[in-house]
């Protein structure tokens, strides 16, 4: 509430003390602020050997040594003083701070609101010096310490208790310090961590590589399902670089709890390389789950402006479309790289069935890039089968997978095969060969690993799905006239929306028209949706475009229709398959890009080893 009866004052300048206390308030809003602070000020200095200790949460206690650079001790009086750096001394250097610090506002901002004692030493003196500041008497002595700074800060917000009553617990204070920890230490692997809470060591890592890190700190899921990214513009595009790691859409999580991301070696929360991120996943993504991730963005100091937020945890990019398509399409290029192929990849990479509980593991193996004959033809090494290429409107090309002989089945729904005459080995295709359907759902078949169970609805989904998206990128989406139109009553809204949008649907190759206020009729669908239910189809497409409604957005969500016509589009379950068409279908997958997951990001594929197998029935037990 404002104070009414507030009488005016001349304007005064604040004294230097109230003013580092408001500059605290910004920048030491709990104590992950001054873990994060003196962290960054260690690394500056070149600390490869860092050790944290905490007490009560780091309230009572936050110290922190490493063994960088150290300060002469002629400077140390000036360390504590407000914007006294050694990190830039011109405007040219600040619009190109390649540090993580350069305010100098962190240890006098953390001095004014705790009791602080610097102890540092450089390598040419015979001893160190410490500098202590607390209830506003500052001294500076000789002391003893290794080469490097240890700065101690005890009992925050001391000279400012009103602030402590916002603190949380010592327990969740604790966890926000941590936190702070963990992220920086993922973005340096190169330097040793000790952090320790109340006397105790909870965390120890040694200098390692970033894959190694990475597992320490996020964990075996993370490390068992991630994907390698590393990808650069070239000078002509400011050097922009993204490396790290991507975490397989079907390893998503209902928090986003595992999702970091550098710019320059800063860890941010920048809302544009977020919605990059998240477009880059948004068609390998199951509902609303959230991807894991590590990367780090390497671009020239001088297109970013890290200067826009008192923690340095927002940031601003110059060319922020540059950046975020970079970004993008690097992503989307690691992602498509999930094809069933097992090329170059570790056997743990594999999909595979834990046979203590039977829950697939969130991995995909790294692909082989698809390779379209034509812009809906079949692989160089693949088809779909007469029949089943002729039931999506696909040209085929029939192979020979062997003599195939068919007996019937006496549990419904299953169809029994005896195992094809491989002409190849069984290494040759990772998703090896159809042995039987289930149930008309799910292909299995068998690899030299053991066997693998297919969802076929799921993976031809995927199939079709890609195959669209390559058409309508070259620009070359077949369409089928109907010989006979579909005609179906509609709604004014869903005839409205035909009209409004015809041009959009033209682009996904539909030709969808009005014949009366009250009537639509379907006269064209893509090629590989000539099967389909086209009244179903056209009426599912309609909504979505009534809900996305701005052109712009369409553009945007264009592969959002796509997948909802795949969808229609793909052999549903239920529909029994020859072995030579299961055959063509493995064959298939292993040709296409994302063809671990199915366009909503669920699993088109596990595994089962033999080791598995053995272990489910106690052999050798």
């Amino acid at each position: 509430m404002v104070n009414a009866s507030f009488s005016p004052r001349p304007i005064l300048a604040l004294p230097d003390q109230l003013i580092s206390q408001i500059a605290a308030g910004e920048v030491i809003e709990r104590p992950a602020a001054v873990v994060k602070e003196l962290l960054e000020n260690a690394l500056d200095a070149g600390a490869t050997q860092i050790a944290i200790r905490l007490e009560n949460g780091g309230v009572k206690r936050t110290a922190i040594s490493d063994n960088g650079r150290g300060i002469p001790h002629e400077q140390l009086p000036l360390a504590l003083q407000r914007h006294a750096t050694s990190k830039i001394a011109s405007l040219d250097e600040l619009e190109n701070v390649a540090t993580l610090g350069f305010r100098g506002e962190a240890l006098a901002s953390i001095a004014s609101v705790a009791n602080l004692t610097l102890t540092s030493r450089t390598a040419n003196a015979a001893h160190a010096w410490a500098i202590r500041h607390a209830g506003g008497q500052t001294t500076v002595s000789p002391s003893s310490g290794a080469i490097g700074t240890t700065v101690d800060v005890q009992d925050l917000y001391a000279h400012t208790p009103a602030r402590r009553k916002f603190l949380k617990s010592e327990q969740t204070e604790y966890g926000h310090c941590a936190e702070v920890v963990r992220r920086i230490a993922l973005s340096r692997p190169d330097v040793s961590f000790t952090l320790s809470h109340n006397g105790k060591t909870t965390a120890q890592w040694n200098a390692s590589e970033t894959a190694r890190r990475s597992a320490q700190i996020l964990g075996d899921e993370f490390a068992e399902a991630r994907l390698p990214l590393e990808h650069a513009a070239g000078d002509e595009h400011d050097g922009l670089r993204l490396s790290g790691f991507v975490g397989l859409p079907t390893a998503a999580r209902n928090r986003a709890d595992a999702q970091y991301f550098y710019v320059n070696g800063r860890f941010v929360r920048d809302k544009l390389l977020t919605h990059a991120v998240r477009a880059a996943y948004q068609d390998v993504l199951h509902g609303d789950r959230y991807p894991a991730y590590l990367l780090q963005l390497e671009l020239n100091p001088a297109l970013v402006d890290v200067n826009v937020h008192p923690s340095k945890i927002e940031v601003r990019f110059r060319d922020s479309r540059a950046v975020h398509q970079f970004v993008f399409h690097a992503i989307s290029r690691a992602l498509a790289q999930t094809a069933a192929s097992s090329a170059d990849m570790p056997p743990a990479a594999l999909p595979s069935i834990s046979s203590a509980n039977l829950t697939a593991t969130r991995w995909i193996p790294e692909p082989k890039q698809a390779s379209f004959s034509s812009a809906f033809g079949t692989s160089s090494g693949s088809s779909f089968g007469a029949s089943f290429g002729a039931s999506i409107g696909i040209e085929q090309r029939t192979e020979d997978y062997g003599a195939f002989f068919s007996r019937p089945a006496t549990t419904p729904g299953w169809t029994a095969n005896i195992a094809p005459q491989e002409q190849e080995t069984p290494d040759e295709h990772p998703l090896g060969f159809a042995l039987a359907q289930l149930h008309n759902i799910y292909i299995l078949a068998q690899n030299a690993k053991g066997l693998v169970l297919v969802d076929m609805h799921a993976a031809h989904e995927r199939i079709v799905y890609e195959q669209m998206k390559t058409a309508l990128d070259q620009q070359v989406m077949p369409v089928q006239e109907l010989l006979i139109p579909v005609t179906f009553f509609a709604d004014s809204i869903e005839v409205g929306t035909a009209e409004e949008h015809r041009a959009t649907l033209a682009d996904l190759g539909f030709d969808i028209a009005a014949l009366s206020p009250e009537t639509l009729a379907v006269r064209a669908l893509p090629a590989p949706l000539k099967h389909a239910d086209a009244e179903a189809l056209a009426r599912e497409l309609l909504r979505e475009l009534r809900e996305l409604n701005h052109s712009r957005i369409l553009t945007e969500k264009r592969n959002a229709l796509l997948a909802t016509a795949a969808c229609h589009g793909s052999v549903r379950a239920g529909r029994s398959l020859t072995v030579p068409e299961m055959n063509a279908l493995l064959r298939q997958m292993e040709a296409t890009e994302r063809a671990g997951q199915c366009n909503h990001g669920r699993p088109t594929w596990v595994q089962l080893s033999a080791t598995d197998l053995d272990n489910l029935f106690l052999r050798g037990q």
